[in-house]
């Protein structure tokens, strides 16, 4: 993570600079254990239950809603599972949500509330990698830890000390899929490919799908462009569609990105279709649904992952949701006990009730970026730079139900 990269970025430091002031708090950690006491002193960062909050800036509103509403239950089967089991040494975390909704705009002002008013000790977030690369300056500057938990486009860590990610890069999970596609059809030649160029992550992860095609011998017969906001692709996909492509490849988000699968399949394709990560949760069905069938998708989670952490976790969600956990889900939880457990390990060294806010953010950012962690994701830990280093990776197909409303993901060897 370069200070440097982030203090050079005029565009992102103008916007941050214009929507919000830094201050980070520079009073002490107050723990109070009346669940009846409102907190009231700025200097405070306790929530009225008496617990660490930790900030969650994810999507809940706009067509991101769809990933960002993913991370949301992930991080709340944690927050239940790790105060069940004593939180940090003994005093709970409360989870303090805010809505970023789909643009840089609303993850700016999560970010500002978070930071400024609800005083949290770090931030889980923000939903894409575009709204990162605004919002996560503005925790750099105040010196608060962030920990992204889907957002996978290159230089993310880059932006700053104090910015890291539980999120393996595209670089590391998109050519996957490729490989996986060819093995299902070694007589694959030609491919197309459609990305939304008006999102960072979807143009950082197209690049990386276009190399593998090079790398893999392939012809790029065309590369279409659309918006996340589009819903009519009929042009782009005719376009493609009569050069004959074999093969298919797909970056963009739920909403998008299942339109256009939808509209590909109408249209007569009938050749593999790849998704990027953007359409990798099981949200995108009940947009593409009968026709999301046979979708690839690269995955760094799997519900069949042997950890125990990751069977407490699955079980956890099956049982209230009636169905398997997705990688946002998986992720975000993995983002919070990152957290709980580095907050444990640095109030063994020092009670983290008598460091200063600013002192306990700083300290936490050290914590976290030394350790290592037992995840659904499997055990990951961090470069010096903030990235995930992971070792688990995988690629599913959606297999729709008969009904052509309900579906899976299926694990492929």
């Amino acid at each position: 993570m370069n200070n440097a990269i982030a203090r050079t970025t005029a565009l992102l430091s103008t916007c941050a600079l214009l929507l919000t002031g830094c201050g980070g708090g520079g009073g002490s950690v107050s723990v109070t254990n009346s669940p009846n006491t409102t907190t009231t002193n700025t200097t405070q960062t306790t929530t009225t239950s008496g617990a660490i909050p930790i900030g969650i800036a994810l999507a809940q509103t706009s067509n991101v809603a769809l990933l960002g509403q993913e991370g949301f239950v992930g991080a709340r089967i944690a927050e239940k599972y790790f105060n069940s089991k004593g939180g940090i040494n003994g005093t709970p975390i409360k989870l303090v949500n805010q809505d970023t909704s789909g643009d840089e705009a609303g993850a700016i002002n999560a970010f500002q509330t978070l930071i400024n008013k609800d005083k949290v000790v770090g931030i889980v977030g923000p939903t894409l990698s575009q709204q990162a690369f605004s919002a996560d300056p503005i925790a750099e500057r105040a010196k608060v830890p962030v920990i992204g938990a889907s957002n996978t486009a290159k230089g993310i860590p880059e932006i700053g000390d104090y910015v890291a990610r539980v999120s393996a890069p595209v670089s590391i999970v998109a050519p996957n899929s490729v490989k996986a596609a060819l093995k299902q059809n070694p007589n694959i030649k030609k491919v197309a490919v459609f990305y939304a160029q008006n999102d960072a992550f979807n143009k950082s992860e197209t690049e990386i799908f276009q190399q593998t095609v090079k790398d893999q011998g392939l012809e790029l017969l065309t590369v279409q462009k659309f918006q996340t906001t589009d819903t009519d692709f009929q042009a782009q996909a005719t376009n493609a569609i009569n050069l004959k492509p074999d093969l298919v490849i797909i970056s963009g988000l739920a909403a998008d990105g299942g339109n256009l699968v939808r509209q590909l399949r109408e249209l007569g394709y009938k050749g593999i279709i790849i998704g990027g990560n953007g359409l990798n949760t099981p949200n995108v069905l009940s947009v593409c649904k009968a026709l999301c069938d046979g979708v690839l998708i690269a995955q760094a989670y799997s519900p069949e992952y042997p950890g125990e952490i990751n069977k407490i976790f699955r079980q956890a969600y099956i049982e209230q949701y009636k169905k398997e956990p997705a990688q946002f889900t998986g992720q975000s939880f993995a983002a919070v006990q990152v957290y709980v457990e580095a907050l444990k390990e640095l109030d063994k060294k020092s009670k983290i009730s008598t460091l200063s806010l600013d002192k306990l953010r700083t300290e936490l950012n050290k914590q976290l970026l030394a350790g290592k962690y037992n995840t659904p994701l499997g055990e990951i830990a961090f470069t010096p730079a903030g990235d995930v280093v992971q070792k688990e990776f995988y690629v599913a197909q959606i297999k729709m139900d008969k009904d052509g409303n309900t579906g899976k993901f299926v694990f492929i060897k």
